[in-house]
């Protein structure tokens, strides 16, 4: 699963990271041509704040579903 979120503060990053790292399943984020690990809050950090990011989910549907709904905020068209 893809989707397109932005990250408008550092406590929209902390919030995120936390989130992904509850999950038991793979999340990376992409931009441009760097990828990182969506659950190292430093590697996110990195990429800077107010930046389109694409999130690359790999897991079971159920559970990508749930942290779906949790990251809906971030989300853009």
């Amino acid at each position: 699963m893809r989707t397109m979120i932005e990250l408008k503060s550092t406590e929209d990053v902390q919030e995120f990271v936390n989130a992904a790292s509850k999950c038991p399943f793979e999340i990376d984020l992409q931009s441009g041509a760097v990828y990182l690990d969506a659950k190292s809050l430093l590697g996110v950090l990195t990429m800077g704040v107010n930046r389109r990011l694409q999130v690359l989910i790999e897991g079971d549907n159920n559970e990508i579903d749930a942290f779906h709904q949790t990251i809906q905020k971030f989300a853009i068209a």
